[in-house]
């Protein structure tokens, strides 16, 4: 059931000459929630956030936010506002003059304590006398935060604001965007091409490609269990091994794949007969030297061969080739007391039966894997 003041995308299509760029979206942003627009480069998401802005004319379809239609708003009659990559700060100007500059626009005067509360709340209460040049990169982008937030849209749009910044800042401006929108409640609509970025912040995840959603839905239910081979791999990566479906029942699905049975729940299986992508993300599979006793219920490929080796501090990642001459990713945490393996050594492969997906042997196994996020 909608809510009032939900953001409602029925239909919504924006075509460049023969170039379908958004088609035919339906989507619903329920009030007050964090929801990421996440995807590579060109797959439609600032399209449709400068849709919503009332920036671009849909070639089709609507935008309503509650029981209101907007979609053929000016921008400045629409209760949104945009906060880009690129801070767009008057450098003449003071941070309280930068927050005040809207509202001093629509001819409102008593602005000092209003002001001072939305700075208090983006933390940057003791720098209002200064000018941007005397900022931070993640200051700055704090001010252009405050000036959107001092005309109370229903619907704050943000649009890669964090692209600009370096890597350790942008993620504690992840943490600081989801307390700021958990503090004031209203919408906001963010898009990103960063993974880690959208799981970080957003309740619900959109990921987009090819101007069409793929999968919607808590980040978590969608790395832990994607529906299609391109969000198996562009959120997080995934090991997808060509099977073939042997039986299929209430116990679960189970598939041969080189040269080993494996078995997948039921409900975790988008595609359960004939031939079928078997998937499991790196970090659930776990490696033991050969004959190594391992619980039966476990799935398990025998006979790997440590191929590649490469330490990043947490964790150890293996490249593992099985018999078939597959390539399967193992991700190993780093514990003082575990053991190493190295180039050449012999392994076995086991993972948890409730960490297997199947998909579709009809889709790319490589979709999303070879794609630029810009």
């Amino acid at each position: 059931m909608r809510e009032v003041g939900d953001l409602v995308l029925g239909n919504l299509t924006k075509r460049y000459g023969g170039f379908t760029a958004v088609e035919a979206l339906d989507l619903t942003v329920p009030q007050g929630s964090f929801f990421a627009l996440l995807g590579p480069s060109g797959c439609g998401k600032t399209t449709t956030l400068r849709m919503v802005a009332g920036l671009e004319t849909p070639t089709a379809g609507s935008v309503r936010l509650g029981d209101d239609d907007i979609t053929a708003l000016k921008p400045y009659r629409r209760p949104v506002n945009t906060v880009f990559q690129s801070y767009a700060l008057f450098p003449h100007l003071t941070v309280h003059d930068n927050v005040a500059f809207g509202p001093r626009r629509q001819g409102k005067k008593e602005l000092k304590a209003e002001v001072a509360r939305v700075l208090e709340l983006v933390e940057l209460g003791d720098l209002a006398r200064r000018k941007p040049a005397q900022l931070s990169g993640g200051q700055q982008q704090r001010v252009a935060l405050a000036r959107a937030l001092i005309n109370q849209p229903q619907v704050l749009l943000l649009d890669e604001p964090l692209g600009a910044l370096d890597l350790k800042l942008r993620r504690t401006m992840q943490l600081e965007l989801k307390r700021i929108q958990t503090d004031v409640g209203i919408t906001f609509v963010h898009v990103t091409h960063d993974q880690e970025e959208a799981m970080t912040m957003a309740d619900t995840v959109a990921v987009m490609n090819q101007g069409r959603i793929e999968q919607l839905g808590p980040p978590e239910q969608l790395y832990d269990l994607p529906s299609t081979t391109f969000v198996a791999n562009f959120l997080g990566r995934s090991n997808l091994l060509a099977g073939s479906v042997t039986s299929s029942g209430a116990d679960g699905v189970w598939v041969k794949v080189d040269g080993a049975e494996v078995r997948a729940p039921r409900a975790r299986a988008s595609a359960a007969e004939g031939e079928v992508w078997v998937g499991v993300r790196p970090e659930k599979v776990h490696l033991r030297t050969p004959g190594e006793e391992t619980p039966a219920a476990m799935n398990t490929l025998r006979g790997g061969t440590v191929s590649d080796v490469g330490f990043v501090g947490v964790s150890t990642e293996y490249i593992v080739t099985t018999t078939a001459g597959h390539d399967l990713m193992v991700f190993e945490q780093n514990h003082t007391s575990e053991r190493r393996f190295r180039p050449g050594d012999e392994v076995d492969l086991h993972w948890s039966p409730d960490h297997t997906f199947l998909l579709d042997a009809a889709q790319d196994a490589k979709a999303g894997t070879e794609i630029e996020g810009a």
